[in-house]
């Protein structure tokens, strides 16, 4: 981490803030109501589930995976592995939950075992086993290090997520350990969904609920870590902080009246009382200058959101 610039944080700080402050809100609000709590934490691992392993190309739609999960259906005409990938993660997601505890510190053998659940019945020769031999990554800007150099890697990023020698907030820290967990590539296959997982281990420890990166963001999120492999984290990071955003408002709304109305930007684009077009909102929520969070493809906002920005 000691040569990284992290001068384009400056840029996020608004954004960073309100995290902050929607967290302290949330943690200031337990006991939360235990049937609805359940609920967005359901859903949330159902949706982690569906993005992640839709990522990386799996066909299942959402509804599909809901159906593997909870009524252990087989889809027909879907292989096998997908219904294994599903299952596989769901699993790896409680493998995690069993893991946070105040005193928790991210291990390199969870990690490790992240993939072990991750990988089950798909490659059980190196599910859980560090790579022995190189890679190449289509569509990817750079070679993966060699596999002797794997296991150095892992305990120096450790470190540097333990010691945060630069003192930055756990969302940034976060998505910088994405990357650089990613870039490691320590293992054959399932690289991505195991990074992820170890990235929300890492905000759930703190007491954020998981960062979920959307399918419909794919492109975007490959091009963020592309950038990021040449030093650039601020994609990154900002979908990383956009992601995790979202997962807050969803326990926002499950707090007595702190309950925000969020409507589509075309929407209240039309209110009278609102100055900016639909373009400018759609930047603004785009770049996190407003609190706005994505919903499948469209973007949504609350009006006190884009009545209170004003421009610089």
């Amino acid at each position: 981490m000691k040569n990284i610039d992290f001068t384009y944080l400056e840029g996020m700080a608004p954004l960073v803030e309100r995290i902050k402050n929607k967290k302290a809100i949330l943690d200031n609000a337990r006991p939360l109501p235990s049937g609805s709590l359940h609920r967005v934490k359901h859903d949330l691992a159902l949706e982690w589930t569906y993005n992640s392993n839709s990522i990386e190309g799996n066909s299942l739609t959402l509804a599909e995976t809901r159906v593997v999960l909870e009524d252990g259906i087989t889809i027909g005409g879907k292989p096998l592995k997908e219904h294994f990938e599903a299952i596989n993660h769901d699993k790896a997601i409680g493998y995690l939950e069993g893991l946070l505890d105040d005193s928790y510190a991210l291990r390199c053998i969870d990690i490790l075992h992240l993939h072990e659940l991750v990988m089950k019945n798909i490659d059980d020769q190196f599910a859980g086993r560090i790579r022995n031999g190189m890679v190449r990554i289509v569509g990817a800007n750079f070679t993966p290090p060699s596999p002797d150099k794997i296991s150095d890697l892992l305990n120096e990023l450790l470190e540097d997520i333990h010691t945060n020698v630069f003192n930055l907030d756990i969302p940034i820290l976060a998505s910088f350990f994405h990357h650089r967990l990613v870039w490691i590539h320590p293992f054959f296959d399932g690289n991505g969904r195991t990074g992820r997982l170890a990235m929300n281990l890492l905000l759930m420890k703190y007491g954020f609920p998981p960062a979920i990166i959307l399918k419909n963001d794919r492109i975007k999120y490959y091009s963020a870590l592309n950038q990021a492999n040449k030093g650039d984290f601020s994609k990154i990071s900002l979908l990383v902080l956009q992601a995790l955003e979202r997962s807050l408002n969803m326990y926002m709304n499950i707090i007595p009246d702190e309950y925000e109305q969020y409507e589509s930007i075309a929407q209240i684009a039309k209110d009278p009382l609102v100055p900016y077009g639909m373009e400018y909102i759609s930047l603004l929520a785009r770049t996190g200058k407003i609190d706005a969070y994505k919903d499948g493809r469209n973007w949504l906002t609350t009006k006190s959101a884009v009545l209170g920005h004003s421009i610089r």
